[in-house]
């Protein structure tokens, strides 16, 4: 118990899951956004922006988180010398959160997908039949009874992004995984302890998300 409180009061542990929260926050809500508008293209009638969204699916979902951070932090800022804050750990952060971002869009796009394919054929038929564009009926007849069809993948997905924030450390970002790493190099004899704190760490975050999405999965479920 001794060796627990000694590495919570050496190390940032608490200020480094609040980066870990922080980056799960920002990420879910950009990806989220980013899912939506891809399961816009994948369903469109037009076929360039289904290839459009399908291209960007396959391509990025079938590559790693940390080739996909580490060609950000390389490429994009050590060679392009592009920036997205003056303020150097911020920067890096802002870094983070694009490449959660970027990574995971397509898990939600499939995960909204796969809410539209609950939805009844006869739900589109209707909304073209009383005049509305595709737009305008999947905005407000598809997506809506998609999303309560997709709160599970959703919620799925929304964990293991929460669980890839430790990536980050790929973008020199001081998260969880990083502080984790330096207690093991100057406290070998505490290993447990440094292991256990970590997974308690994020179990308390997780398991949340696990509770909620099946609480709302099983009170927004669509009647059939």
């Amino acid at each position: 118990m001794e060796g627990l409180l000694s590495l919570i009061e050496d190390y940032p542990v608490f200020e480094s899951f609040w980066m870990n929260i922080r980056l799960a926050v920002l990420s879910c809500v950009l990806a989220f956004i980013i899912g939506a508008v891809l399961a816009l293209f994948r369903i469109s009638p037009v076929p360039s922006l289904q290839w459009i969204g399908a291209a960007y699916v396959n391509v990025v979902r079938n590559t790693p988180l940390t080739v996909i951070m580490v060609m950000g932090v390389l490429v994009v800022w050590g060679q392009l010398h592009i920036n997205f804050s003056e303020d150097f750990g911020r920067n890096f952060f802002l870094f983070a959160v694009a490449g959660l971002t970027l990574y995971h869009a397509p898990f939600f796009c499939e995960a909204i997908r796969s809410g539209v394919n609950t939805v009844p054929v006869g739900q589109a038929e209707a909304a073209r039949s009383i005049g509305l564009s595709f737009l305008p009926a999947a905005r407000l007849v598809i997506f809506p009874q998609a999303l309560r069809g997709a709160i599970t993948p959703i919620g799925n997905t929304v964990i293991s992004l929460t669980k890839n924030t430790t990536v980050a450390a790929a973008a020199s970002v001081t998260e969880i995984s990083a502080v984790m790493r330096s207690m093991m190099e100057f406290n070998p004899n505490l290993m447990i302890y440094i292991f256990l704190t970590v997974a308690l760490g994020f179990c308390i975050i997780v398991i949340p998300i696990g509770l909620l999405t099946t609480y709302l999965s099983n009170k927004l479920a669509v009647a059939r």
